[in-house]
């Protein structure tokens, strides 16, 4: 109890001079992410390949930050690169506190189009294998770490597949790569225990990751299909950055018995809007 008589509330694990790792930091979530762990004084190691036109405007961001931190050019695809990324961070840092797997392929019918091998190939290797191959590459790192958490970031795709409203934005590929994380989601965690923690959060339709910011929103769908998608998720919303944000430093500041858990995070969409009638009379 407080001196007040109130119920004492039981604060977060302190994050600050830890090390994480962020992967896909030049922009959208993976930016969002690494922001926010900098606010709490996290030092960083941040990958980026693509998106050029976006790095002097991420440096800046995270020089404004104040915190200590690493830029990595690194293509995830390639296990060399991979393991060059695990060398720089116990060479820089000497341990590795939290992963963030935020690295995907976003999977668009409406986009992409029908499917061809290379296009499969690619979504496997980024939606899913790259999640792998760092894992397995800073998982010695993170056992060192007393409290080491891992955060892969996957999709709703793995639930609802290419089916109604949802049927624009995920194809087959990105839909069974997304239900392969949470296996891998389940196998980390028992490897980890225990002090290192894995868990998963299931995203539903946001920006940059399908909804606002991203191609196919803002070019392809049509108005009819984006408020199909609105009307079905229960909140009335397509989810934003810092919704994201808050998920993840609760699942590793404030989550220390959760291991092996999805965090659906997705405004309802999964769950619909179908009508719940009254409950009926009955005849007996």
């Amino acid at each position: 109890m407080g001196a007040k008589g109130g119920v004492m509330q039981a604060k977060g694990v302190s994050m600050n001079s830890k090390v994480a790792l962020v992967l896909g930091a030049v922009k959208g979530l993976g930016r969002g992410v690494g922001l926010a762990l900098a606010r709490e004084g996290v030092r960083l190691v941040l990958t980026r390949h693509d998106w050029l036109d976006s790095f002097e405007e991420m440096e800046r961001q995270f020089r404004e930050t104040g915190v200590e931190f690493e830029i990595v050019d690194v293509n995830l695809l390639d296990p060399d690169g991979v393991a060059g990324l695990a060398r720089t961070i116990e060479d820089r840092f000497g341990r590795l506190d939290i992963l963030v797997n935020n690295i995907e392929r976003g999977g668009w019918p409406a986009v992409h189009g029908r499917y061809v091998r290379e296009q499969w190939d690619l979504e496997m290797a980024t939606t899913l294998r790259a999640k792998r191959w760092v894992f397995d590459a800073v998982f010695p790192l993170l056992k060192r770490s007393r409290d080491g958490v891992v955060v892969n970031f996957s999709s709703i795709a793995a639930v609802v597949g290419r089916s109604g409203c949802a049927a624009p934005l995920f194809n087959d590929g990105y839909a069974a790569a997304n239900r392969g994380v949470s296996a891998l989601t389940e196998t980390w965690a028992r490897m980890g225990a225990p002090n290192v923690r894995v868990n998963e959060i299931m995203l539903g339709v946001f920006e940059t990751r399908h909804a606002q910011g991203t191609r196919g929103w803002e070019e392809v769908l049509t108005d009819d299909e984006k408020r199909a998608i609105v009307a079905r998720t229960l909140v009335g919303r397509t989810g934003q950055i810092d919704d994201a944000v808050k998920a993840l430093l609760f699942v590793v500041r404030d989550a220390p018995y959760m291991t092996g858990s999805v965090i659906r995070l997705d405004g309802g969409f999964v769950l619909g809007n179908d009508p719940v009638p009254p409950m009926p009379q009955g005849v007996v």
